[in-house]
């Protein structure tokens, strides 16, 4: 495994409020990491930063030795939190358009995650439940060849046998040489797919373990430890 990320004194300020407080972070490639914290404490703007959606007001963030911009973008494929899709758009538009925009996405593989949900290509985006309308994003996401996954909430709002679908969805479609980040506070329903985990607190790194180190050092699960570290 080669390093993959490296953020150095990453800080973060909306208007005068600090956000993110000197990040210091090396992630490694062929990981599925777990970005944890309560809400509000940085993760969002975090992963907006690693995605080049937001600038940071100090530090450097390198991916795949190449510092955050274009580059960088071709080779991230970035889950928000939020739809962006135009709700008159159909499914078939959604994969014209990220064909459009990425050379990497692999169409074929994006029909055929679509075609085992059973999702119809003419049906617009407004007429789908709201975990149908997030598998949807996230098999766009997943179909791209990228280095590094970031996912913001992939699992917030649906319903267990959804989280269930996207997890393994996550799990299949990811080389080795990638890396995934996903972003969330419902630790137990992800907690057995991380290799690694980062508990961020207040904009600053509370935490950065492996899942193994953890169970074994303080012989308890993540989730079990972040309830003691967040006191929640």
């Amino acid at each position: 495994m080669s390093m993959l990320i490296g953020v150095k004194g990453l800080h973060k300020k909306y208007g005068k409020k600090p956000v993110l407080k000197g990040l210091n972070l090396e992630l490694k490639s062929g990981r599925i990491i777990g970005l944890l914290g309560p809400n509000g404490s940085g993760k969002s703007t975090f992963i907006k930063c690693l995605a080049g959606v937001l600038t940071p007001n100090e530090g450097e963030i390198t991916i795949a030795g190449k510092k955050v911009g274009i580059e960088t973008k071709e080779i991230v494929s970035y889950l928000p939190e939020r739809t962006y899709f135009s709700p008159n758009m159909k499914v078939k538009e959604t994969i014209e358009f990220f064909k459009d925009f990425y050379k990497d996405f692999r169409e074929e593989r994006a029909m055929d995650l679509l075609s085992k949900l059973d999702i119809s290509l003419d049906s617009k985006i407004k007429h789908l439940s709201k975990g149908t309308r997030e598998k949807v994003q996230l098999v766009l996401v997943m179909s791209r060849e990228a280095k590094l996954y970031l996912l913001d909430e992939p699992i917030g709002g649906v319903d267990p046998a959804a989280r269930d679908y996207i997890l393994k969805t996550i799990l299949t479609n990811y080389s080795e040489e990638a890396s995934v980040i996903i972003s969330t506070h419902l630790i137990s329903d992800v907690e057995n797919v991380l290799d690694d985990v980062i508990f961020i607190q207040n904009g600053e790194i509370a935490l950065s373990s492996s899942v193994d180190d953890i169970r074994e050092k303080n012989g308890k699960s993540v989730d079990a430890l972040f309830r003691e570290v967040f006191a929640c």
